[in-house]
């Protein structure tokens, strides 16, 4: 659906953007994430095409974003991280003239209009003011001004910066369901929104793309051996007993708790779903109750910090080597004019 091929794009002498490479598949939510100043913002902006680049190419559905920007402009629904909403009209006023501006037929805006209204829960606010609506209803609209004209990406910029809890819960259902039947581009910086709403995660750092993979993958890479945190009502040395043979079980610290408790860390290879089946069968076995079962892995706060901290130190080195680099060769020095030729005169007093 979208591909970028050597994205490169320059402010003067900063560089926002340095040669990023990624495809985006059709009917997949992606999770952009990046550090302050890693150029998230710059990306989306050409993606969308709000702003050009200096060297590289984005496709949109076969479109170049650069050499046919109406087409490829198309097939994007965007949502700026501020929402573009002219608050002194209503809602449906807003979204029969966002309607207009994209081209969408007069037979067909009635019925685009009731659907997106449908599908971001405005329909009981079509007729209030922009202006007075609530900051998670503001979103909602902006949102549906997004996927008028159907397009087959929609690309959101921090959605649920400013809600409230209830408002941010919703509008990750809101995406979710988006998710059913169009490519989603989500840039947040909450990560556990990434983790629950997003399929795969593309994640930058100094404008080069330091992971693009599924999330559960990236958490998994990362996380080594599982590790299980058991709180039971047993000994040390019968807790140990009714664990040591759970296939995938490596390792098992037992300490003695108050009122004959025993807590267990208990550390295990297998990363499947079944594990904590494994490991409740074994204690109900033994007819000991569990009063605690937490599995304790990478989370995607802990990937995104250290691919971050891993791309922050390499760019680092290489700096430092340029710098060395510099020094040990010097600046570079003119080249010696060549010596003037005698004229003929001279020539002849030589001789």
């Amino acid at each position: 659906m979208i591909e970028v091929s050597h994205l490169t794009k320059r402010y003067g002498s900063h560089l926002a953007v340095d040669d990023l490479n990624f495809t985006v598949e059709n009917g997949v939510v992606y999770g952009f994430l990046g550090p302050n100043g890693a150029g998230k913002s710059t990306t989306m902006n050409i993606l969308t095409g709000c702003l050009a680049a200096t060297s590289g190419t984005v496709t949109i559905d076969g479109y170049d974003i650069f050499e046919n920007p109406t087409e490829a402009k198309r097939r994007i629904g965007y949502l700026p991280e501020m929402p573009p909403l002219y608050t002194g009209m209503t809602v449906r006023e807003y979204l029969t003239f966002v309607a207009r501006a994209k081209g969408v037929p007069s037979k067909e805006q009635e019925s685009q209009l009731a659907h997106v209204m449908e599908v971001t829960g405005t329909t009981e606010v079509a007729d209030r003011l922009i202006k007075n609506l609530s900051k998670g209803f503001r979103q909602r609209v902006g949102i549906a001004q997004a996927i008028l004209g159907d397009p087959a990406v929609v690309i959101l910029d921090e959605p649920t910066v400013g809600l409230d809890p209830i408002q941010i819960i919703e509008i990750r259902e809101l995406i979710q369901d988006l998710g059913k039947n169009h490519t989603v581009i989500l840039s947040s910086h909450i990560l556990s929104e990434v983790q629950a709403v997003c399929d795969q995660i593309l994640i930058i750092n100094r404008g080069k793309l330091v992971a693009c993979r599924e999330a559960q993958s990236l958490e998994e890479q990362f996380a080594g051996e599982a590790t299980y945190k058991l709180t039971v009502k047993a000994a040390p040395i019968t807790a140990e007993r009714a664990l040591r043979n759970v296939p995938g079980v490596q390792k098992i610290e037992a300490q003695e708790g108050a009122e004959g408790r025993c807590d267990l860390t208990v550390t295990v290879s297998d990363l499947s779903a079944e594990t904590d089946e494994r490991l409740s069968f074994a204690m109900s076995d033994r007819r000991i109750p569990v009063l605690r079962l937490e599995r304790e892995q990478a989370s995607l706060e802990d990937v995104f910090l250290t691919l971050t901290a891993q791309a922050e130190a390499e760019a680092q080195t290489q700096e430092r080597r340029g710098r060395r680099s510099w020094f040990k060769s010097g600046p570079k020095k003119a080249p010696e004019a060549p010596a003037p030729a005698a004229d003929e005169n001279e020539k002849e007093a030589e001789q």
